[in-house]
């Protein structure tokens, strides 16, 4: 009787039959692998290439070779290191080893995102980031257009205020000239001093009036130019030549806004404010006789402290004025694609997130094989090979072992033969029959004896 074999533990047998079936997976999976990288690489260096053609200016012959040898190189690239990672990461075993390829995964997984990623972000979404960064130019030109105006339009508005002290001068004036303030009817020293002082607001009132028809006009001229702004940045068609548009509406909208800055009255009326109590001409008194001129002297003190109140309320609300937070200067400044998709990135997260998959999806891959691969393992572990074998592999080991004897029995006949006398040959003779499957024949003697 031979050696009986020891039966394996329940346990050990589910766990062989879970391994080769995972192995018979792995196998048939390992046919369709290396064709889907090689589509997840093409596409990503067809993408890579409509980004890459985004940035170069040049539209010749040179400008598409090496575009193409870009996006050719990150493909290849792409293929390559996937595979090494396939075929790699999940056959280690020891932990250093795993942590050592984790770490290179992770850093090739970077490299991809800076010389892929970012060029597919751009040809998925490389025109809406464009049109998003002109959308976001127009609101700060629109910003700054409306505080230049509002600026504008509180200078005109200290117009009234200016009405308001020339007024009062002139009423000043009247009562003066009916002998109601020195006591002194007439057109005199006071009556004089009044209406220079009138004289002067009259002639910043003219002044502040006729910029009102300008800032008008300015404001009404930049909102137009700010509709075709608008309608560029949603306008059908590429982004570029409507890019080369809106720059050329941009340079006129800061003109207009440059101008609408200009036009602001405050600083005008401030300095006038302060000239208006600093600079009084002071006439010759003309009362007969020195009570008269007396009377004049106080009433011109009187109304110099008038003068220098209204003053001060006229100064602070131009100082008011010019102290508003001036617009901020806006320049457009025309960028690329690429540039656009990385600057909004956080509104194109969905393109991100693709031009990124595409990439790094094979990762989820060389993950699952690790996965499957540490099943395998865990399912034959302590399993003799023998106990391995499946019904393909045990019937090419024994056809293996039959050859291997037949071999054996050939080379002993052989040798057996080889020390054996001669035998006569008068008759026939026949070999011992070797067995079956050497494809040894038997000897026939044919010869006759004399």
């Amino acid at each position: 009787m031979g050696e009986e074999i020891p039966r394996r533990p329940r346990g050990d047998a589910e766990g062989i039959r879970y391994a080769s079936e995972l192995t018979a997976h792995v196998r048939w999976l390992d046919g369709i692998t290396g064709a889907a990288l090689g589509v997840l690489a093409v596409a990503s260096g067809i993408y890579t290439y409509l980004g890459v053609s985004s940035l170069l200016d040049d539209t010749g012959v040179l400008s598409f070779a090496a575009a193409v040898s870009y996006s050719v190189a990150v493909s290849v690239g792409i293929f390559v290191f996937w595979s090494y990672l396939m075929r790699l990461l999940p056959a280690v075993r020891t932990m250093g080893s795993r942590i050592g390829l984790m770490v290179s995964m992770l850093i090739g997984s970077l490299a991809i995102i800076a010389m892929s990623s970012w060029l597919n972000a751009a040809a998925l979404a490389g025109s809406a980031a464009v049109e998003q960064h002109l959308a976001k130019t127009v609101q700060e030109y629109q910003a700054s257009l409306e505080q230049a105006n509002l600026i504008a339009v509180s200078a005109q508005g200290l117009e009234r205020d200016v009405t308001r002290v020339r007024q009062s001068f002139e009423d000043l004036s009247e009562q003066e000239a009916n002998g109601n303030l020195s006591g002194l009817a007439g057109r005199g020293a006071v009556f004089r001093v009044l209406r220079q002082k009138s004289d002067e607001l009259k002639g910043l009132e003219a002044q502040i009036a006729t910029q009102a028809p300008l800032v008008a006009a300015g404001f009404a001229e930049g909102n137009a130019i700010l509709s075709r702004m608008r309608a560029l940045t949603v306008a059908p068609g590429p982004v570029e030549p409507r890019s080369v548009q809106f720059s050329e509406e941009a340079v006129r909208l800061a003109g207009i806004i440059t101008r609408l800055r200009q036009l602001s009255v405050a600083p005008l009326v401030a300095r006038a404010a302060q000239d208006l109590a600093a600079s009084v001409v002071l006439p010759e008194l003309d009362g007969r006789t020195g009570a008269a001129r007396g009377d004049q002297q106080s009433t011109i003190t009187s109304v110099l402290t008038v003068l220098g109140q209204r003053a001060d309320t006229l100064r602070s609300a131009a100082e008011a004025v010019v102290a508003m937070p001036p617009p901020s200067d806006t320049t457009y400044t025309p960028i690329s694609a690429a540039d656009a998709v990385i600057l909004y990135a956080g509104n194109f997260a969905p393109s991100w997130a693709g031009a990124i998959a595409i990439d790094l999806l094979p990762a989820v891959l060389v993950l699952i094989l690790m996965v499957t691969q540490a099943a395998i393992r865990s399912g034959r572990d302590g399993v003799r090979v023998e106990e391995t074998l499946t019904l393909t592999e045990l019937r090419g080991a024994m056809l293996a072992l039959r050859e291997m004897e037949d071999m054996h029995h050939f080379d002993a006949y052989q040798a057996a033969r080889a020390k054996s006398p001669p035998e006569p040959q008068a008759h026939t003779t026949m070999t011992a029959e070797p067995r079956k499957g050497t494809g040894l024949k038997p000897v026939e003697d044919s010869g006759k004896t004399g």
